[in-house]
């Protein structure tokens, strides 16, 4: 075996007459040019967060693959929780969206929520009754709308026919569109007060048989894959939406 030195002269020399790597030179064209960059914060429910979709994506997923398809950079924040009302986001949301959009960034901000709000605790009542739900969505919207731009998306329809799975233990919900639309046409009307864009997909998507056909496919509450793409394809053509891709510069 060589000496320590001798061994060390020989893997100098060994790595001497390795081929030099060159590294290219970075093209003209890179990083791609982009029309925008943003940022956006996702909130609301089951709805947002994708639940019964077996590909994973989502409305919310689909949307910003649509527009990185426009030549658009999109980084995009899921922030729906299972569950959520307007009494968790009331006091989760400033703290969960600062962390993600800093004053630099072009931060902006999608909200939907409503329908647990308005779904019947079997033996307890309404989750939030409509009266609260109002005073929890003025606060919460009014908020967002004075920090970021901000669109509001109302009520999904969900099956009146078939039930609602009791997926853990606990208490059994209840929902009913009729109750539904209430609190989308009262969550309508504020937004219009607000100044808010507002996406009625309730009285659009109600009544329509491949929407039911498709909360069928589900869950009953929570769509699969087909009807997330509905929901991405629907909201994708929203002048709101668009105006905020369309017009950027």
């Amino acid at each position: 075996m060589r000496p320590f030195a001798g061994r060390l002269r020989h893997a100098a020399l060994q790595a001497n007459n390795q081929p030099t790597m060159t590294l290219k030179p970075t093209p003209d064209s890179w990083p791609p040019q982009r029309r925008s960059f943003s940022r956006i914060c996702f909130l609301g429910d089951a709805f947002t967060a994708s639940a019964g979709d077996e590909t994973a994506l989502g409305w919310v997923g689909r949307l910003a693959a649509g527009e990185w398809a426009r030549g658009h950079d999109v980084t995009t924040y899921n922030l729906g929780i299972r569950g959520d009302s307007t009494r968790g986001l009331l006091k989760r949301w400033r703290a969960e969206c600062e962390a993600r959009l800093p004053a630099a960034a072009n931060g902006r901000l999608v909200f939907a929520f409503g329908g647990n709000d308005a779904k019947e605790v079997v033996g307890q009542g309404l989750d939030v009754p409509l009266a609260e739900s109002l005073d929890n969505a003025r606060a919460l919207m009014s908020a967002a709308a004075a920090w970021k731009p901000t669109l509001w998306i109302g009520l999904i329809p969900m099956s009146d026919i078939k039930p609602y799975p009791q997926l853990l233990a606990g208490p059994q919900f209840r929902f009913s569109n009729a109750r539904q639309a209430k609190y989308n046409n009262a969550y309508a009307g504020l937004a219009a007060e607000l100044g808010i864009p507002f996406l009625d997909l309730h009285t659009q998507l109600l009544g329509d048989p491949d929407w039911e056909r498709m909360t069928q496919a589900g869950d009953g509450s929570n769509p699969a894959a087909e009807g997330y793409a509905r929901l991405a394809h629907l909201i994708a053509q929203w002048p709101a939406w668009r105006r905020w891709f369309d017009q950027a510069r």
